[in-house]
């Protein structure tokens, strides 16, 4: 039962004849995990720490940086060189200490996803990369629980409900990650800071309405806004008879796809890398950032490959070598690693690029 701190807080949205106190109590009592301490993590986690959620979980291994702040508004200016889950703790529970806030210092991954996964009802993807986003669809499934899709670029962005009981999964929508280079991130080609704000409080929503049972949640449609021209549109779809991961559930089996890997393939730290340098480890350094980067900063005996030449230069690859890939935060190399490993290759990102390099290895490397 809602006590008189919590009537007050909540007032303006009990009174939805939706919701009332039986929803709000739902809300309460409901777990859900935040993938992502980002532009679309911080407005959701924000809006459903205000609306009462019991319990919520943010993953995310990165450090807040100046370049994050104009969009993670989780995040402030004393928060630089902090780790964002860190810094989203402290800002939650000021903004509500009746919710409980779990905060998991590491990147959802395959190998990971069935730990973190237990303990929540839901999740609110803010991932920024498709490896992560893959891992969130294939280990929701594998769990039985839905998770909210978002994505952002520039002036647009998306919004979905995958992983409902009877619904579509995103592999159903989107089977394959896109190969190297065909796709650019928000780092490449930008963002306007309140998009990632308008799209992150559009999962808060669909969350939200999921866990009080409110409404027609966007399951098996593809919510899409252009925010630069005010227009918008919804795209209706459905699950896939050939998916390999809603066949599975189907069948209640457990959801084992290529992204599933050993757990020497997962990604490698700034530290460990350092280490296997030293004592002479047969690696090579694949750099996959565009050549205006190189020439700012790159590190020792790495050949330059940007993602767009990667699919065309592959054959020019030493097969029987470790790779380890980078870029300038560790996006653009995860995708790459992906790729070259589904090829038969050997292949590792460096977690959080050549910019946390720089920041706990090498100071001398260049940031930019």
């Amino acid at each position: 039962m809602l006590n008189g701190t919590e009537l007050a807080r909540y007032a303006r949205q009990i009174v939805l004849p939706e919701l009332g106190t039986s929803g709000q109590e739902r809300l309460r009592a409901a777990s859900v995990l935040v993938v992502g301490a980002g532009g679309l993590g911080s407005p959701a986690a924000l809006y459903l720490a205000a609306a009462g959620v019991g319990t919520l979980g943010i993953v995310d291994d990165d450090i807040v940086e100046i370049g994050n702040l104009h969009r993670q508004i989780l995040h402030g200016t004393q928060d630089v060189g902090r780790a964002k889950v860190a810094s989203a703790d402290a800002r939650l529970r000021v903004l509500n200490p009746e919710v409980k806030v779990v905060a998991h210092r590491e990147r959802l991954n395959a190998q990971n996803s069935a730990e973190i996964l237990e303990n929540y009802e839901l999740v609110v993807d803010g991932s920024d990369n498709y490896s992560t986003r893959y891992a969130v669809n294939d280990g929701c499934a594998a769990a039985g629980i839905p998770w909210i899709y978002g994505s952002v670029e520039r002036f647009s962005g998306q919004v979905s409900v995958f992983g409902a009981p009877d619904g579509p999964c995103y592999r159903c929508l989107f089977p394959e990650p896109p190969e190297p280079g065909t796709t650019a991130s928000c780092e490449e080609i930008g963002v306007l800071g309140a998009v990632p704000g308008v799209v992150g409080a559009l999962q808060a929503v669909e969350a939200l309405k999921w866990l009080a049972g409110v409404g027609e949640p966007l399951v098996g449609r593809l919510f899409q806004l252009d925010l630069l021209n005010g227009e918008s549109r919804t795209i209706q779809f459905d699950r896939r008879s050939d998916c390999p991961v809603c066949s599975k559930r189907e069948e209640n089996e457990d959801v084992e796809l290529e992204l599933d890997e050993p757990e020497d393939l997962v990604d490698v730290q700034p530290g460990e890398l350092a280490e296997r340098l030293a004592d002479a480890a047969d690696v090579g350094l694949l750099d996959v950032r565009d050549p205006w980067e190189w020439n700012v900063a790159r590190l020792k005996d790495a050949t330059l490959l940007p993602m767009n030449e990667l699919p065309a230069r592959i054959a020019s690859l030493d097969r029987t070598k470790e790779l380890i890939v980078y870029c300038h935060h560790g996006t653009r190399s995860s995708m790459a690693a992906d790729w070259l490993r589904s090829r038969g290759f050997r292949a590792r990102s460096l977690a959080g690029g050549i910019d946390r390099w720089s920041r706990e290895i090498d100071p001398t490397v260049p940031r930019y």
